[in-house]
């Protein structure tokens, strides 16, 4: 018996990387688990067949947090296949690496439609489970929306804006659900090689490394079996990278 052990959770995104480290963490505590993906579908499959290793219930869902028709439908079907949606983590986000000055209006509205619209609305169809649940909804900002970073202006923008909707949001459904995010930093993947300016992120971090995937899925169990008195926070993950700033 886990501490989650009669919980449902829906985690975006999580067909592999930081969100399916998150899903494995909270099924070890004993959360049934639906996952969503987009294109990984092939990786959703392996990630449902190792959550049911741990003995819970998993689901892997196609869904396009850029679309709301999408999102509608998943939220739907895993109600329907979990029974109850106690914890939302929002955790599908896109990444990439643009100049400033060759930005385009397609990128930026691109970014911001998965990174902030996304969370918005997978959270807005859940609501009333969520409340019903006296729930829990946990988004995966990013220390980049806590820093400038002139070469990812649009990711910056967009997550600095999921960091202000989770405070708007912890307001919005309170006393209800509590509505947290975990912003990581420098996160090693292990999906190849340490480039050059990893190396240089864990050399200039106080804890002299780079975060890992399950860093960030520890400290969003943490949040989910946090008093609930705890809401509204946003609690960078990065070994105190912000810190030498």
């Amino acid at each position: 018996m886990g501490a989650l052990t009669g919980k449902s959770v829906l985690i975006t995104g999580a067909a592999k990387r930081i969100g399916r480290a998150i899903a494995l963490e909270l099924a070890r505590e004993g959360a049934d688990i639906a996952i969503t993906f987009r294109t990984s579908d092939r990786e959703a499959r392996k990630t449902v067949v190792d959550l049911t290793g741990l003995g819970i219930r998993a689901f892997a869902l196609r869904c396009d947090v850029r679309d709301e028709k999408s999102i509608k439908a998943a939220v739907a079907d895993a109600r329907r296949e979990l029974g109850r949606i106690d914890i939302l983590v929002n955790n599908a986000a896109t990444y990439e690496d643009v100049d400033y000055d060759r930005l385009t209006l397609k990128e930026w509205d691109n970014m911001f439609a998965t990174n902030t619209r996304g969370p918005f609305l997978v959270a807005k169809h859940c609501a009333k489970e969520l409340r019903r649940r006296q729930g829990t909804i946990i988004n995966i900002g990013s220390l980049g929306g806590l820093e400038p970073w002139v070469s990812h202006a649009h990711y910056c923008a967009s997550k600095a804006a999921l960091h202000m909707l989770t405070q708007v949001m912890a307001k919005a459904y309170a006393p209800d659900v509590t509505v947290n995010c975990v912003a990581p930093g420098m996160i090693d993947l292990k999906e190849g090689p340490l480039s050059v300016s990893m190396k240089r992120f864990a050399a200039k971090t106080p804890m002299k490394r780079n975060g890992t995937a399950e860093d960030v899925a520890k400290m969003v169990r943490l949040l989910a079996l946090a008093p609930r008195f705890v809401t509204g926070q946003v609690i960078a993950v990065d070994g105190g990278l912000h810190l030498t700033t």
